[in-house]
């Protein structure tokens, strides 16, 4: 099918996207230059960086919604945090918040009623409040510690209606919390990825040589004096496509690889009295197996060379590493 609307519509649909966009856009705008405004955005991050419990975000509706995405963000980048539901709270979640911990509050009226009925009780307790409106008047603005304002002139939705630029505001403000606050920690790409051990992110900081490598007698190694058929025959029962050279301290001398075969065989028609100090190539790129697995995939790719060998601080072999074991381990 070609298209589902006539050209009218299909200009109508145009025109209201670039329109919700802009209006989102100024929104935004709007946002960052009220920041210059106060010192509210300041003392909040100073109360969470504070902070000696959890981050509790809540919110009703869409605001849920915003504040479950906030919680994760806060969580993922160095600041426990959770979302407890505000109607769920005044059924026994609200347990769940000490007085250590500090609440955000999110609700564009500031008036929700479900949170409105939970929130004495947090103020009782002692825990910090920092609220987001867009209704700095409003109970939740005036009873909280801290007020950040996330009022919008006017929601995307053609009837005004729908909460849209409120929510892409509020999502904003706590992405600007999320991201001052974690540069405020010191939060490293390392903090990031032992946040994230499952994703790609996570694999490439976290793995590292001694993980994927080979060793002990999986290692492919034969020393000089080898003959040049038992070193193939090493290269095939170890499937590396190449075996080390190494001497009598396990020490590398240097590597031959399947590449390296078939240029000998171009050159050379009888080898069968060759050992394989004749042919082997001379030193190997090499790296250490507390080095991160990454660091050997840039190596490999600066030479384009598929397999590397592994050294202690002695120089000593210890382990040998393929590229497929880095495909594997899905660190490529």
């Amino acid at each position: 099918m070609l298209n589902s609307f006539d050209e009218n519509q299909a200009g109508r649909i145009l025109t209201l996207a670039r329109e919700t966009l802009a209006i989102e856009a100024e929104a935004i705008q709007a946002l960052h230059a009220r920041l210059d405004a106060d010192d509210s955005l300041v003392r909040a991050v100073a109360v969470l960086y504070a902070c000696t419990g959890r981050v509790v975000v809540s919110g009703m509706g869409k605001s849920g919604h915003i504040a479950r995405k906030i919680a994760a963000t806060l969580a993922s980048t160095g600041t426990p945090a959770m979302f407890v539901h505000p109607g769920e709270a005044a059924h026994g979640d609200l347990g769940m918040v000490t007085a250590q911990d500090v609440f955000i509050a999110i609700s564009n009226s500031g008036e929700s009623s479900e949170l409105m009925d939970i929130l004495p009780v947090v103020k009782r307790m002692g825990a910090p409040l920092i609220a987001m409106t867009g209704k700095p008047q409003s109970r939740l603005a005036l009873l909280a510690d801290v007020h950040l304002d996330i009022s919008v002139a006017k929601e995307a939705c053609p009837m005004n209606l729908a909460p849209t630029a409120s929510t892409t505001v509020t999502l904003a403000m706590g992405d600007a919390l999320a991201v001052a606050l974690l540069d405020a920690r010191g939060f490293r790409e390392e903090d990031f990825a032992r946040s994230h051990p499952g994703g790609a992110l996570g694999r490439r900081l976290l793995t590292h040589v001694r993980d994927v490598m080979r060793s002990g007698d999986a290692i492919p190694a034969v020393t000089p004096d080898t003959p040049l058929t038992r070193a193939l025959l090493e290269i095939s029962q170890k499937g590396m496509g190449m075996t080390a050279v190494v001497d009598p301290d396990f020490k590398p001398l240097g590597v031959f690889t399947d590449g390296d075969l078939r240029r000998l065989i171009e050159r050379v028609q009888d080898f069968s009295n060759l050992t394989i100090r004749d042919v082997m190539h001379v030193g190997a790129r090499t790296v250490h197996p507390e080095q991160l697995a990454v660091d050997a995939v840039a190596i490999m790719e600066e030479f384009r060379i598929n397999q590397m060998l592994a050294i202690d601080e002695k120089g000593v072999l210890v382990g040998a590493l393929h590229i497929h074991d880095l495909t594997r381990a899905k660190v490529i």
